[in-house]
């Protein structure tokens, strides 16, 4: 019988539901990052109170909502190319990550087992960055807050600290 320290057992949860937040995708409510946003993406419509604004003289268009869980969501596009480059969230509940990753889910859940190996996880934080993604996200229950972003893809002038 082998035992493990709670640090250890922590660790383990935490990996699993970080897991499992992508693996029981069944289809995004909305775009994912790296798509095209749709002139109203549902993320948007759903908003009654929904607010736009512009990062870097422009570059980015920024679309704050709250989905259906009472999480506020925001929704970087690259003005230039229509791009999602990020999204940021705040609130009661985890967004469905799986949704927000869209294509780049696979990277992440490669970069969960990584950070995971090699004991780098947190209790109530994790931040997994590969070259294509790059996923930070913690909080304790009820107050969840997080942001997903491409580095390759944000537009001169904008970096990861303008995510917020």
């Amino acid at each position: 019988m082998t035992t493990c320290s709670f640090m250890q057992a922590g660790r383990a949860a935490v990996c699993a539901c970080l897991v499992s937040s992508v693996a029981g995708v069944s289809g995004p409510a909305w775009a994912a990052l790296g798509d095209i946003a749709p002139a109203v993406s549902p993320v948007n419509a759903a908003s009654k109170a929904n607010a736009a604004r512009l990062l870097a003289g422009g570059a980015v268009q920024v679309t704050q909502s709250v989905d259906a869980g009472g999480t506020r969501l925001s929704e970087y596009v690259a003005t230039a190319s229509g791009e999602i480059v990020a999204y940021t969230w705040q609130g009661p509940s985890a967004p469905d990550l799986g949704a927000l990753l869209g294509r780049y889910a696979a990277d992440y859940q490669s970069g969960v087992v990584a950070l995971h190996t090699s004991g780098r996880d947190g209790l109530h934080a994790a931040r997994v960055d590969t070259p294509s993604v790059v996923v930070e996200s913690g909080g304790l229950m009820r107050s969840y807050v997080g942001r997903v972003w491409l580095p390759a893809a944000l537009p001169a002038g904008v970096t990861e600290g303008d995510l917020r």
